[in-house]
């Protein structure tokens, strides 16, 4: 707790000092006149880092400068679950972090987690853009200082191994798998028979690369822009996930803007969303041919079929939960839409 807390205290002090990144744009508004709104992140693939400073050029340009974006980029404040904590007390007004990472601050979010709960991409969308379903997620964290404001597709996750393919659930058993700090994900791994390691993303390469795990899941983006395909060449598409990333935002932001610029803020986040979503496959392919190019990564196609099956309990949880049953079904009832 108390290096946390330091953590915290030494992002403060940068934000402070700032000059560590110009506000995004050119205004005809000075900085000193305009409000500065600062928007940290984590290490991100070039897609989502562009919708991000999209969405502060939208902002400038509706609010005709009044209102800018500055960044901290590359996890200069540190990893998601410290830019989620300076979102929550106010040291920044947004951040952009994966679903899963909000899982410790609102249940809600775990959903999100549940191994193949979409059945395809157009699935996803649908839940994603349904106000009925988003807003409660979104709002779930109004008690603790901050709301979600929109989401970035994330693409869908495999698993990616250092010594060969997978092609079953049967060659993940005995493997030492890394999975993000989520309680959902932990339980997915050991239910296909591997051993989930939780940890950061920032320590996974060095992690494959001393053979501390043997294995990780997360999008293609990892293999040549994190550079885990050096170590890391066999990519699998089981597809077991899609956890959409999310924007947070502090309370507080509506209490500094009048209600045009609020409504600006809310359109340009709409809009950066719908600009993330038109970049992002083209991308994704981009990304396979550059590490097919200098990694020699090999990708692999999967039956799904078994890995579907292993995970059913985790189904059953939510579906026979009181608390998600309810969210579970209508998350669902959009697969017998398409």
């Amino acid at each position: 707790m108390m290096k946390r807390k330091h953590l915290l205290s030494v992002a403060l002090m940068s934000i402070l000092g700032s000059g560590l990144m110009a506000g995004c744009g050119n205004s005809e508004a000075s900085a000193e006149e305009a409000i500065v709104l600062r928007y940290a992140y984590a290490s991100n693939s070039q897609p989502v880092i562009d919708s991000m400073k999209e969405f502060g050029r939208l902002i400038e340009e509706k609010t005709d400068g009044e209102v800018v974006v500055e960044y901290f980029p590359d996890g200069q404040l540190g990893g998601e679950t410290e830019l989620i904590e300076l979102t929550q007390t106010g040291g920044i007004d947004f951040t952009k972090v994966s679903g899963s990472a909000l899982e410790s601050f609102s249940k809600d979010y775990s959903i999100f987690g549940v191994p193949y709960i979409f059945d395809s991409e157009e699935h996803f969308y649908a839940v994603m853009e349904d106000p009925e379903i988003m807003e409660g997620i979104y709002n779930s964290t109004a008690d603790l200082g901050f709301v979600g404001l929109t989401y970035y597709d994330s693409g869908q996750r495999s698993f990616y191994m250092t010594d060969g393919p997978i092609n079953t659930p049967e060659d993940l058993k005995g493997k030492k798998i890394r999975v993000m700090q989520s309680e959902t994900a932990i339980k997915m791994v050991e239910l296909l028979g591997g051993s989930p390691v939780p940890m950061g993303s920032g320590e996974v390469y060095t992690s494959l690369q001393s053979n501390l795990i043997d294995s990780a899941e997360n999008n293609e983006f990892v293999l040549y822009t994190a550079g885990h395909g050096g170590v890391a060449k066999y990519y699998s598409y089981d597809a077991h996930t899609r956890v959409p990333d999310v924007v947070i935002m502090n309370d507080s932001v509506k209490e500094r803007l009048n209600e045009d610029q609020y409504k600006a803020v809310l359109e340009a986040a709409k809009e950066s969303t719908e600009y993330e979503k038109s970049v992002f496959k083209e991308a994704v392919e981009k990304e396979k041919e550059i590490a097919v190019a200098e990694y020699g990564i090999v990708f692999n196609e999967v039956d799904i079929a078994p890995f579907q099956a292993a995970v059913q309990p985790l189904h059953e949880i939510f579906k026979n939960n009181e608390t998600y049953s309810e969210l579970y079904q209508m998350i669902r009832a959009h697969a017998e839409e398409e």
